[in-house]
């Protein structure tokens, strides 16, 4: 590794520690924590599963992803049932109220996210665009 992309490295994870921060600093009324509110996120994008392929998609342990589930459905965000062919296994849904509740904290860091990316021209838009394929491929990868 050169000295260059060990820069990179340092630079990269200290400007995407700083845009979290700013992130979750938008959240107005945290109800849920960050990792319920991925598995909300994950939920959404990729729709009903069981708690097993949820914990693999956010890359934590099943039992971590039981704890979260539960949590989840005792606040009504998700709705458990039954496996149609597993009956060890559940389902989880994002309820109505779920989608309202990932809703409103998309919106509020997008509001933040939209401002500060207005005050951008097309060179730098077109290099975020590049980078978000990028980063996207780098957390999506097994490890």
């Amino acid at each position: 590794m050169t000295t260059e992309t060990r820069a990179l490295a340092s630079d990269l994870s200290l400007a995407v520690v700083r845009l979290s921060r700013h992130l979750r600093g938008r959240r107005a009324d945290a109800q849920v924590s960050l990792t319920q509110l991925s598995a909300l996120a994950t939920l959404s994008q990729d729709g009903p599963m069981t708690p097993g392929a949820l914990a693999a998609r956010e890359k934590v342990q099943p039992p971590s992803m039981t704890r979260v589930v539960a949590s989840l459905a005792e606040k009504g965000l998700v709705e458990r049932s039954p496996h149609p062919t597993d009956g060890r296994q559940i389902i989880v849904t994002l309820s109505d109220a779920g989608q309202a509740l990932l809703a409103d904290e998309t919106h509020a860091r997008e509001a933040w996210m939209n401002e500060q990316l207005s005050g951008l021209n097309a060179d730098e838009l077109a290099t975020l665009r590049g980078a978000v394929g990028i980063i996207t491929v780098m957390v999506s990868a097994p490890e």
